[in-house]
């Protein structure tokens, strides 16, 4: 079971590209040590204020990997700098 995320997240504190670089490779480094996914950065890699990351879980069971994504968009929730606006998840 592969469950695949792209979620779409807002920053508000940062006001330059190394200040949401500094964001994001902090937040990509706790969900990867966390959880074991696999997760990047897609798109507006140009702008401050935007990102996209994929996020995939690979699980034995449904209900596991249902878990997991859960519990990264709890901790990705919990970053005071940024919002996530936008997710969508498909199942394989």
């Amino acid at each position: 079971m592969i469950i695949y995320a792209e979620v779409e997240c807002k920053l508000y504190e940062g006001h330059s590209l190394k200040q949401k670089r500094s964001v994001i490779k902090r937040l990509i480094s706790k969900l990867q040590k966390d959880f074991n996914i696999s997760i990047a950065e897609l798109a507006y890699h140009d702008l401050w204020q935007r990102t996209m990351l994929g996020i995939a879980v690979v699980a034995n069971e449904y209900v596991y990997g249902e878990q997991v994504m859960q519990k990264v968009f709890e901790t990705i929730d919990s970053f005071p700098e940024l919002e996530r606006t936008i997710t969508e998840i498909e199942r394989l």
